[in-house]
């Protein structure tokens, strides 16, 4: 295993949600290059997951795939108890698991609207309530928000965007019960983002791009490099707060 210690991240441990593909993949592997042990939770992607816990433990990081319904208290408690007793502690939560359903609300399906709040929401309380009791003070924890929990660019994502207005709150009174242990709470808020939720050729682009001050999707590395600060030493004072990725939709 090759020296790390004079990576940010060097001996700290991460749980990394939704984290098999998309932004979730590449927050795992920028994570894992600035030196952290990884663990990844995914719900029905395992080869992805199998595959990206190959690529980081080929970097010479521990890694492990951790299948969880991210609506699921149990899931919630069991994925932090490995992770902690697999990867030797958690220093570092990324609450990244996410769903995004598209349509006008009157006409949205129960099912639809359930699993948004229950994934977007839910989850994010219920691992984050797990794993306060193992991270240490001097811990991150950051939430993947959106730029439409700022303002909702376009119609049709209502329920989205109240999921991710939530997180803002929820980010800010957390940060303040945890500022007394040194714990940072913050978000990064991804704008269009080339994943297979919003591709760049997507049905959305068009109405997109016309919004953006950089006239191109981000990448899926861009956010993860606002997640890596956010978790490093350098963002030892920021908490409460968030980083928007969104190539100045939101200007």
């Amino acid at each position: 295993m090759n020296d790390i210690s004079d990576l940010p991240l060097a001996g700290k441990h991460a749980l990394v949600t939704g984290g098999a593909r998309g932004i979730g993949a590449a927050i795992a592997l920028k994570l894992a290059e600035d030196g952290a042990d990884v663990a990844i939770t995914y719900e029905k992607s395992a080869g992805k997951a199998e595959a990206l816990v190959s690529k980081i433990s080929a970097m010479g990081r521990r890694a492990i795939g951790l299948q969880a319904d991210a609506a699921s208290q149990g899931a919630a408690i069991a994925t932090v108890a490995r992770t902690v007793a697999e990867l030797g502690g958690l220093d570092i939560l990324i609450n990244n698991a996410g769903v995004l359903f598209k349509g006008q609300f009157a006409d949205q399906p129960l099912e639809e609207i359930d699993l948004q709040l229950n994934v977007n929401l839910r989850g994010v309380f219920l691992i984050t309530q797990a794993a306060l009791k193992y991270i240490p003070d001097g811990g991150r924890i950051i939430s993947t928000g959106s730029n439409a929990g700022l303002a909702v660019p376009f119609p049709g994502i209502a329920v989205y965007a109240a999921t991710k207005s939530a997180l803002e709150s929820f980010t800010r009174g957390l940060a303040r019960e945890l500022g007394p242990r040194k714990i940072t709470v913050n978000l990064v808020r991804p704008g269009p983002i080339d994943t297979d939720m919003n591709p760049a050729d997507g049905a959305l682009a068009p109405a997109i791009l016309p919004s953006l001050s950089i006239a191109r999707y981000g990448t899926a590395e861009e956010v993860a490099a606002a997640v890596a600060f956010l978790a490093g030493p350098s963002a030892a004072y920021i908490t409460g707060s968030g980083i928007l990725v969104d190539g100045g939709i939101a200007a």
